[in-house]
């Protein structure tokens, strides 16, 4: 689905929805203590990158550089995937195409298998901040500058999966910087802050007219990241193209003497066919040395 317009703004529909949000936090909370009891502790440290926000925040980047940095398998439930066709999930196959191990599916299932290798290294656990299912030994929590707790309600009143008091779970907190107007929201102030720059990397010179489509959870983001963006069209979250999909993008872009391009998560769902025709920008992060350090002091003292 596409994200609700309302979960950036504290609009009259948002308030509207709050009793609705207090049902979904209930239930959520009846879920969370029955799916706690008797939680699996690893025996390889367990590192969760996680979010509070329904939508994406950016956090696959993240999850790539510190899998990277530890040469560390990936561990993630895999959205959207689909056994029939062979479609893993969108962030799983790019984590992939990096070299990365990634393991999809049921996250335990998978934390046991690897737990039974010779390996001691540390896993990265995609998402998984809201299952108290599986002990995690570092939790990073992932922000948007431009986002921040968006309009602060709980789903669906707004894009908050839990309440911000949620956040003092979390051992680490990453922001985002982007080149979007900052959205001042409030962190405590008693856990270690990092911070990262996005950047975009367009494939194209900046003089290139370029048509803009995604399927993510802000799109609007990736396309003001982008340069002489003539058109641009939104779909919904982790959204499978069909072949007439693409072939009206391609007849809207030729219209408009302009060039398709997209983001590495839609490129990757989309067929070989069309990525002859469509190029991805993708986004890197440049994280602040200071957390490497965090993230090394803290191994070392698992491995003593």
């Amino acid at each position: 689905m596409k994200t609700p317009w309302w979960f950036l703004h504290k609009t009259p529909l948002a308030i509207l929805l709050l009793p609705l949000a207090w049902v979904y936090y209930l239930l959520g909370r009846v879920v969370y203590m029955f799916r706690k009891f008797g939680a699996y502790k690893s025996r390889r440290k367990i590192i969760c990158v996680g979010n509070v926000l329904a939508g994406g925040v950016g956090k696959t980047p993240i999850v790539r550089a510190i899998a990277n940095y530890l040469n560390a398998p990936v561990v993630m439930r895999g959205y959207k995937k689909n056994l029939k066709t062979g479609n893993v999930g969108d962030e799983a196959a790019m984590l992939a195409r990096d070299g990365l191990h990634v393991h999809v599916g049921d996250r335990k299932s998978n934390i046991v298998l690897l737990n039974k290798q010779s390996d001691n290294s540390p896993v990265v656990m995609d998402d998984g901040f809201q299952n108290p299912s599986i002990v995690k030994d570092l939790v990073i929590l992932v922000f948007d500058q431009s986002i921040g707790y968006g309009n602060g309600f709980l789903i669906p009143a707004g894009p908050m999966r839990e309440p911000r008091r949620s956040v003092r779970r979390a051992n680490a907190i990453m922001v985002i910087r982007n080149s979007c107007a900052a959205r001042k929201f409030k962190l405590p102030p008693d856990i270690p802050v990092f911070y990262a720059n996005a950047q975009t990397i367009s494939p194209y010179p900046e003089s290139e007219k370029l048509f803009a489509f995604a399927g993510i959870g802000y799109p609007r983001k990736f396309f003001a990241s982008l340069n002489n963006v003539v058109a641009t069209r939104a779909f919904p979250d982790h959204y499978q193209y069909t072949d007439a999909d693409l072939k009206k993008l391609i007849d809207a872009a030729n219209r408009r003497g302009a060039r398709l391009i997209t983001t590495e998560k839609d490129w990757v769902r989309i067929p070989k066919w069309a990525r002859e025709q469509i190029k991805y920008a993708r986004m890197d992060v440049n994280i602040d040395s200071a957390f490497f350090q965090w993230l090394k002091d803290n191994v070392q003292k698992w491995q003593q």
